[in-house]
């Protein structure tokens, strides 16, 4: 890469970190001190003609997309493009993992939505409450039209979206039983820092605090916040259920993962290679919505059998008072979004079915 295009890169990162929200995945880590999760050795022993580093996360479900990815990549390219994968956040966390694929120094990174939205606005469309109902009408989005356009946005970050894994439904564990946003008030639950989602819990009479996720255990340990939400395996993983009496199921907002590559990486392949790459990131994250479900159900059973942490089901009618509390957090959705219009598509295309 040319020194001045190098240097536009990194005035391009600093901007993109200081834009960045802490995401919800776990502490990072160095990169020097990082092992990739399985061996790149390309058939036959051949020098592989591409490397491309891969970054995911801690759950199963993220480990399972880099596995297939590398799976299929290789035995496709014939072992001509070697796939290193680094898994448990080894690299970094989403902040630093994105930032590092911006400028190339990490090829593709699989990570949650949250961190880039405060740089590419229009991905704070999956902050808004409720939006989804279920896992299926937020593949439909994903997939389609809008998730596409959403993507072509991305890559003037010199981001190529590849795929819109799955996260799975937040929902929250506290210290009190919920069932209704009258059981909210004043409890303070750590959220990701931004305006939807401080606004969101405001609305149901919550005291929503942003914190690091990597102190969110010792502080829900000490009392110093009651509460907190992210997706089942997430907080199974991280035992944030032993420090918590309730895990309640609010499924309040879908959270997608973006399966993303460095684009000048992306555009240096040949178009077979691309081709191929596509296709495996679309195969490891059909593969992964069917087993993230599944280790969520696990996650579930295990928090039950271990009896510290009391599941809560949300009637139906409870569900609707959430929903009806948070309404006026739409136009809040709309207002940071450069293109409102996506999320008004959004709508109707929900509506319709």
């Amino acid at each position: 890469m040319k020194t001045g295009k190098r240097i536009a890169l990194a005035l391009a990162a600093a901007v993109f970190t200081s834009g960045l929200l802490a995401g919800c995945s776990g502490a990072s880590g160095s990169a020097n001190s990082a092992a990739p999760a399985g061996s790149a050795a390309s058939d036959g022993g051949e020098q592989a003609a591409y490397t491309l580093k891969v970054a995911v996360g801690i759950p199963q479900s993220h480990k399972d997309i880099g596995a297939k990815f590398k799976e299929v990549v290789e035995s496709r390219t014939n072992g001509q493009i070697q796939v290193n994968v680094f898994a448990d956040n080894s690299l970094g966390a989403d902040r630093e993992v994105l930032e590092a694929t911006q400028i190339g120094d990490i090829d593709i990174t699989l990570s949650n939505v949250a961190p880039l939205a405060a740089t590419y606005s229009d991905l704070y469309l999956f902050d808004a409450p409720f939006l989804f109902e279920t896992r299926e009408k937020a593949f439909e989005i994903l997939d389609g039209e809008i998730g596409q356009e959403i993507a072509k946005g991305l890559e003037s970050k010199n981001l190529k979206i590849l795929s819109y894994p799955e996260n799975g439904f937040r929902n929250m564990t506290a210290n009190r039983e919920i069932h209704t946003p009258a059981d909210m008030s004043g409890l303070k639950i750590r959220v990701m820092e931004n305006n939807i989602q401080l606004a969101t819990w405001k609305a149901l009479g919550a005291n929503p605090t942003p914190m690091a996720f990597n102190e969110v255990f010792t502080a829900l340990q000490q009392g110093t916040i009651d509460a907190q939400e992210n997706p089942v395996e997430l907080i199974y993983n991280n035992k944030l259920n032993e420090v918590q009496s309730y895990l309640i199921m609010t499924k309040h907002m879908y959270n997608p993962l973006v399966l993303a590559m460095n684009l000048e990486k992306f555009n240096s392949l040949p178009d077979e290679f691309q081709q191929i790459v596509l296709d495996a990131a679309r195969e490891a994250t059909e593969y992964e919505r069917t087993t993230a479900p599944q280790y969520e159900q696990q996650a579930l059973d295990a928090i039950a059998k271990d009896a510290t942490t009391q599941i809560i089901e949300l009637t139906p009618e409870e569900t609707a008072q959430f929903q009806q509390a948070v309404q006026s957090v739409n136009d809040i959705v709309r207002n940071e979004m450069e293109h409102p219009e996506l999320f008004d598509r959004t709508l109707e295309l929900l509506q319709e079915e």
